[in-house]
């Protein structure tokens, strides 16, 4: 992992738990397609350096679809169909910031700016969501929180969804910002999702911390 995370995490590799987890998905790779594919794996770490982050968007697992998960939560891919998720995302981003939509799905803009688009488990099997939770995939990513949670300056995390707002005990809430809400899946989004304004009131916390605000626009 090249990438400024190294030095904070590399304690990580050395244990057991991680070996048994590159064994399993390693396994999974030689039986089923595995997304997203191994270079991409670690996107979010390599495109939002430690030093840098400053908003956390927590997903769950990766896309299950073929070519849609490239390492990022909730992006696909130029060229992908947005997933109902990230169309109800892109809906709330117009309503809050009165944004026009997006014609593509990749927030890599975002990361590069800061955000941490973060799942907790970052493979999964094709066509078999959750199929890689439980393996240790957590241990790592919730360690990954943990770091962040550590960070001098406030963080905003935005936390979407039962799975996610679990996370909030990671976070020490006096120093850094919680934006939790119901997930944007058409399943829940109208049960507080929409409405919610996460991506403003991100940016006023930030602003109010002397940190720079996201430009959370797609470019083109």
């Amino acid at each position: 992992m090249k990438t400024d995370w190294n030095p904070v995490l590399r304690a990580e590799f050395d244990k057991p738990y991680w070996a048994d987890l590159q064994r399993f998905v390693a396994d999974e790779r030689a039986r089923h397609a595995v997304f997203p594919p191994t270079d991409q794996v670690f996107a979010a770490l390599h495109l939002t350096p430690y030093e840098t982050t400053r908003v956390v968007l927590l997903g769950q697992d990766p896309y299950h679809g073929r070519g849609q998960a490239h390492g990022l939560c909730f992006s696909v891919r130029d060229g992908v169909d947005l997933p109902p998720s990230l169309v109800n995302i892109y809906a709330e981003l117009g309503d809050d910031l009165h944004i026009d939509t997006p014609t593509h799905g990749n927030l890599e803009s975002w990361a590069r700016q800061g955000v941490l688009l973060l799942n907790t488990c970052l493979t999964v099997r094709s066509a078999a969501a959750a199929s890689h939770q439980g393996k240790g995939w957590e241990t790592f990513t919730d360690e990954v929180l943990r770091t962040v949670n550590a960070k001098p300056h406030r963080v905003v995390f935005i936390l979407w969804g039962a799975h996610a707002r679990k996370k909030k005990a990671l976070i020490d809430t006096s120093r850094h910002t919680v934006i939790e809400s119901a997930h944007p899946s058409p399943l829940s989004a109208h049960n507080g999702f929409f409405g919610s304004k996460p991506f403003s009131r991100a940016n006023a916390a930030l602003v109010e911390a002397g940190l720079d605000p996201i430009d959370w626009r797609i470019p083109i």
